[in-house]
């Protein structure tokens, strides 16, 4: 069964070369220790130092001493190699942030001890190493380092800087590159993947939302989803949140989202990159999704790690725009790896499987809305009050029309013909108030709103009849056109 099912298009998949070629075996790099030990030790210097020095491969002057310039003499430090990275990154971000919303964080010891307890366990551990050989502890940082490429073997970065921690024990590095090409060239692919993380990565640890801001798509978020997901595709980061938002009372349909950040975790999407839409495409939809199950992994093949959870790819947007697929979930690693590369799935989201057993012991199906986005917009809640407002206003005269019993006034809020069904009340199939009947409320109102070509609102909520305490849940998609939000589908989670 598991073959028919879970090879389907749309999952994660491992080419053949990254299993079997480079750094994606664990005896690979035993294998290297033992016959090579010193190439070893350099290639581990020659990746970090390259990406943290950020060399200017079109520049080749850019990254060559001058001339009389000394070689360097002393052992460099990575933590201030990666800040000059940094710095000057940080000139462009400038720009970006107005955009995003994200402010720029200096990689001081303060800062670290912020973020760290949002990381994953091993990320974390990753982090402190880099704590220590900035205050040039490098002996101790090598301990740790042992320690965490012996709890994590398959965590390819982590024996990239224990290589480097180990080279500093023998002598200092003199130029860059400082290893035959035959090697370089050998494991080019691999050394630019690893680059391409650790670069995402660092810019997480540097580039963070701002305290109490929330991603733009987060409108209101009713209390009964008590967990939110968001994913940044262009950071490779999945953030996780914990719903504090009050509940609604009175008059008022919605409150501001009030979001506390749990966890913020690399990850990996589809091999061609973002925006699905066809079947094997191998990319990852960006929209707004509901998980809708949880997969156990004693049912999955190997390839999808602890477990998985799927999200409603297609929703009714992307089956009003022709997109197809299918199989589209977050999951975690195979064995041999501790995470993929930033583009390496078949469209999934796939995360290391610690993390992903954070989330499965965290996240409830159903209610748990995720946000996939191209890029994430940070802001405060209180900076969409004026959308938020406008569309409850929407929703309630769509609410007063269906309780009076009012199908004319009714059938203007729909973009094509009004399902049947929108004209009676909540489980009662018949009309409003002007019938005999009490009319509806409606309670514990989300309403996430997706922005591109189509400016679309996805509103969830209960609606039942007034006076009473039980009734249905209904998931409506929106849309504004010519100034008017429309409904142009109606149904039930």
């Amino acid at each position: 069964m598991s073959g028919r099912r879970f090879f389907q298009r749309g999952h994660a998949s491992v080419p053949a070369a990254a299993l079997s070629t480079g750094f994606s075996s664990v005896s690979r790099w035993r294998l290297v220790a033992a016959a090579a030990f010193a190439a070893a030790i350099l290639l581990g210097w020659f990746v970090l130092s390259d990406w943290l020095r950020g060399a200017d491969t079109d520049n080749p002057a850019a990254s060559t001493p001058r001339v009389g310039e000394r070689a360097m003499a002393a052992s460099p430090s990575i933590i201030d190699t990666a800040l000059a990275k940094v710095d000057n990154a940080s000139r462009s971000f400038e720009a970006e942030k107005q955009l995003s919303g994200l402010t720029h964080h200096a990689l001081s010891d303060e800062g670290i001890q912020r973020v760290k307890p949002l990381l994953g366990q091993a990320e974390a551990r990753l982090i402190a190493i880099y704590q220590l050989i900035s205050e040039g502890a490098h002996r101790e940082a090598l301990v740790k380092a042992e320690q965490l490429v012996r709890d994590h073997p398959n965590f390819h970065l982590a024996h990239l800087v224990h290589g480097d921690l180990l080279s500093l024990q023998i002598r200092p590095v003199r130029h860059l590159g400082d290893v035959p090409d035959t090697t370089a060239n050998a494991a080019a692919q691999q050394l630019a993947t690893l680059r391409d993380e650790s670069n995402r990565r660092l810019r997480a640890l540097t580039e963070r939302p701002p305290e109490g801001a929330v991603p733009s798509q987060f409108l209101s978020l009713s209390p009964q989803s008590r967990h939110a997901i968001a994913i940044d595709a262009s950071r490779s980061r999945l953030y996780l949140f914990e719903n504090l938002t009050p509940s609604a009372g009175g008059e008022t349909l919605t409150s501001p989202p009030k979001l506390k950040l749990l966890g913020d975790f690399y990850i990996s999407v589809g091999l061609s990159g973002i925006e699905k839409s066809v079947e094997g495409d191998k990319r990852t939809p960006l929209g707004v999704y509901y998980i809708t199950s949880t997969l156990n992994p004693d049912s999955l093949p190997d390839l999808y790690g602890v477990g998985a959870l799927p999200i409603n790819y297609p929703n009714p947007l992307d089956q009003q725009r022709g997109k197809t697929g299918s199989g589209i979930w977050l999951h975690g690693t195979p064995r041999e790896q501790f995470v993929r590369a930033p583009q390496a799935s078949d469209g999934c989201v796939v995360l290391s499987n610690p993390d992903l057993e954070r989330l499965l012991a965290t996240v409830q199906i159903r209610t748990t809305p995720v946000v996939i986005a191209a890029e994430l917009q940070w802001v405060q809640p209180e900076t969409q009050e004026a959308d938020r407002r406008a569309f409850a206003a929407t929703l309630e005269a769509w609410r007063v029309a269906k309780s009076e019993g009012r199908p004319e006034q009714l059938r203007a809020f729909y973009a094509g013909e009004m399902p049947p069904a929108a004209t009676g009340s909540s489980g009662t199939g018949r009309s409003g108030s002007s019938r005999g009947n009490p009319g509806i409320e409606l309670k514990d109102v989300s309403m996430l709103r997706w922005q591109d070509s189509q400016d679309t609102m996805v509103v969830t909520f209960g609606e039942l009849p007034q006076g009473q305490s039980r009734g249905v849940t209904r998931r409506q998609y929106w849309s504004l056109e010519g100034g008017q939000w429309k409904i142009f589908h109606e149904g039930t989670p």
